[in-house]
């Protein structure tokens, strides 16, 4: 979750930093809860083509086009929209970050006292 949150603002900095780009179309990564559902139930998910069985690529690895009309320059980045991006990729690798830290809470408790 907290490395797909990363992907996204990453993909986030590079649709601002191409903000005024004559022709560059702005990409947009699926939150991870549509990925996760979009996904057969079932069905292994794979990542990298020599994982055996299940589909070769990821949604989450290919960024889909924006759906923002262009600019008269042909630029299809609308800061507003990058900038609800941005914060929505940050709540969700937040999201992640407090999830990873009650796992090791009760992994921690399971364990018991260190000496």
């Amino acid at each position: 979750m907290a490395t797909h949150a990363g992907k996204r603002q990453a993909n986030v900095a590079m649709n601002v930093a191409n903000a005024d780009t004559p022709g560059y179309e702005a990409t947009r990564i699926a939150r991870f809860s549509e990925n996760y559902r979009a996904d057969a139930v079932g069905q292994l998910r794979t990542t990298r083509v020599s994982h055996f069985q299940g589909s070769a690529t990821s949604s989450a690895a290919a960024p889909k086009g924006a759906e923002v009309e262009p600019s008269p320059n042909g630029n299809s980045v609308s800061l507003e929209l990058e900038m609800l991006e941005s914060v929505d990729a940050a709540r969700e690798h937040s999201r992640a970050l407090a999830i990873y830290r009650h796992a090791m809470t009760i992994v921690r408790s399971t364990i018991g006292p260190m000496k």
